[in-house]
């Protein structure tokens, strides 16, 4: 592959989410106008609040959730299955392992690591129920998950958090036992300190981003450089040819649930190891819907999901100037948020018709430069 193509494959690679962004700032911008606001100074602020050290670390521990979640929710888009249940499968593994954390004291690293275990292992129970649903009696993973979402958030877990809940705790937000000293994440400020400055107002950035790191790298690698995930994307494709070459179809629906809940189960783990150390009623929710928006905009490839989260999370921290200074309504991040999703759906549909037409060109001008059997019969 010469450099010309790959410059041409990186460009329209990067073409569609690009036009997404600019297009979805643009229309922002004419809100802005109509609203009576001036976008030149609400954009101006939220990027000078956002390029500072303290914002950049919220805008990581901001997006370290919305990637894990994006992966879990990627996992099932490359088998074609919609698991849209990712809310509710790391909302229950968070509170089962912050239970399970708050319950015992062991040694830091066997601590950790159990709480992460319950978390894996829950999410991926969680999610297999669906997974059983659809090879058992053919439900939709959709139904079946947006189901059990529902069961998740208004019957189990509030039911299970009063049940649960720790009596030395408040009576106003009832939660599971705080975890201890040794089941909770260091945090990574002393590396990055290395290289900056000190930083300030109380932020840490979690460790957590490793976690979600080494399951980008391990999605990475299992997806696309492993027989087991080449079956897992064929029997997505087409799950008739796939079977006709050995592979089980419904084996590997199972498989895919199961290993997208285990990445779910992963996403609450920066509140349960490094900010909250528990799980109660006013545990974060809406990542599970938001890692659907990232992986859908990365394109379920880790390194565009990861683009993805790190820019809706840097749209999270840095909007936060806008309530303070009255320059605008901070409801305009949810605004391009949405904007950039719909955006991008129309702009890879648009690169894709060009990257075919493109080919079907490339294709032609080979076969021009081609000698024919008769041209070259009649040169001998």
């Amino acid at each position: 592959m010469n450099l010309a193509t790959l410059g041409r494959r990186v460009g329209l690679a990067l073409a569609a989410p690009a036009m997404a962004t600019a297009f979805a700032f643009s229309l922002a911008a004419l809100v802005l106008i109509v609203s009576g606001s001036d976008p030149l100074v609400a954009f101006g602020e939220m990027l000078e609040n956002g390029t500072r050290l303290e914002t950049m670390v919220d805008t990581l521990n901001r997006a370290t959730p919305l990637f894990l979640s994006g992966i879990a929710a990627a996992i099932g888009f490359r088998m074609n299955l919609f698991n849209i249940g990712v809310e509710g499968q790391y909302l229950m593994a968070a509170f089962f392992a912050a239970a399970a954390g708050g319950a015992v004291d062991l040694p830091p690293v066997l601590h950790v690591g159990l709480i992460l275990v319950v978390a894996v292992t829950v999410g991926a129970t969680y999610s297999g129920i669906a997974g059983v649903l659809k090879v058992t009696r053919g439900v939709n993973e959709v139904i079946s998950t947006i189901m059990l979402n529902g069961i998740a958030v208004a019957g189990l877990l509030p039911f299970l958090v009063r049940a649960l809940a720790d009596d030395s705790g408040s009576a106003n937000v009832p939660g599971t036992t705080e975890i201890s000293e040794s089941g909770r994440m260091p945090s990574l400020n002393g590396v990055v300190e290395i290289f900056t400055r000190e930083i300030g107002k109380g932020r840490e950035l979690s460790s957590v981003l490793l976690i979600a790191a080494a399951v980008g790298v391990l999605y990475h690698v299992f997806i696309s450089r492993t027989r087991f995930g080449f079956d897992l994307r064929a029997s997505g494709i087409n799950p008739f040819a796939a079977r006709v070459g050995g592979v089980p179809p419904q084996r590997m629906v199972l498989i895919a649930m199961l290993l997208s809940g285990a990445a779910a189960g992963l996403v609450g783990m920066f509140e349960v190891l490094s900010d909250k150390f528990k799980y109660d009623q006013s545990f974060v929710q809406g990542l599970g819907f938001g890692g659907i928006a990232v992986a859908l905009l990365g394109r379920n490839h880790p390194i565009g999901i990861a683009i993805g989260a790190v820019l809706f999370g840097f749209l999270d921290a840095s909007s936060g100037v806008l309530q303070v200074s009255g320059s605008a309504s901070r409801e305009i991040v949810v605004i391009i948020q949405g904007v950039i999703l719909l955006a991008a759906v129309v702009a890879y549909e648009v690169v894709s018709r060009f990257r075919e037409r493109e080919e079907a060109r490339m294709a032609a001008l080979a076969l021009q430069a081609t000698p024919t059997t008769s041209n070259a019969g009649g040169a001998a």
